[in-house]
């Protein structure tokens, strides 16, 4: 049997995901599928599915989900030999039965959804918190403030919110989450796919567990 690790990564905005990502990317060498990324390359790079998806983005229209998955598919065959780390797709059902037949037709399947999850008020209080420079140097209000209120130590710019981050705004993502996305874990449950972490746990107690569950499923997969 195959030992590929074919992962998707759920979670509300501010679990932690895009951390774990990069760890995930450094132990295993699993090529990274943001969706956000994904699109911008291909627009760039002015491919035929970048100038089909180009044509709604900038008429302000949601990109298909045919030719999302056509890119994270392509992206699968040219850099996946060894599986792949998927983030950002799929965010319905429907989305995620789409996705799911595509991998079959290449005779792939998932290895696992990885849950990392957090309460809203921790998220709101991990978000809200944030503050940045026009530099993009980050802190945090309370885990990891200036030594000055609203100065950034690296070059004395001022810090601010970021519009994503108003409180506001943060609830709006949470509702979306919970409506629209967080049935993908009783979906992912029910085919057995579905691997909780606790996202409010320190981040490498996170990435410990992540890794020691990994190494166990890829064990599986061998034999």
């Amino acid at each position: 049997m195959s030992s590929e690790l074919n992962l998707i990564l759920l979670g509300p905005p501010g679990a932690g995901k895009g951390t774990q990502a990069a760890r995930l990317r450094d132990d295993f060498g699993l090529p990274y599928i943001g969706t956000g990324d994904l699109l911008r390359e291909h627009k760039e790079q002015g491919t035929e599915l970048g100038r089909q998806a180009k044509a709604f983005m900038d008429n302000g229209d949601l990109v298909p989900d045919e030719l999302v998955i056509s890119m994270i598919i392509d992206k699968v065959e040219d850099e996946g030999d060894d599986g792949f780390l998927l983030d950002g797709f799929p965010r319905t059902v429907g989305q995620a039965d789409a996705l799911g037949e595509e991998l079959e037709k290449l005779g792939r399947r998932l290895t696992a959804a990885l849950s990392i999850d957090a309460p809203d008020d921790v998220v709101l209080q991990r978000l809200s918190g944030r503050r940045q420079c026009s530099n993009g140097h980050l802190y945090h209000v309370e885990f990891d403030p200036p030594k000055h209120d609203n100065v950034c130590d690296q070059d004395g710019r001022p810090l601010f919110r970021r519009p994503d981050d108003e409180p506001d705004t943060i609830r709006k993502r949470l509702e979306t989450y919970h409506r629209a996305t967080e049935p993908l874990k009783e979906y992912y449950e029910e085919r057995g796919l579905l691997r909780r972490f606790d996202g409010t746990r320190d981040k490498t107690e996170v990435h410990d567990h992540i890794r020691a569950t990994l190494a166990t499923l890829r064990l599986e997969e061998r034999l």
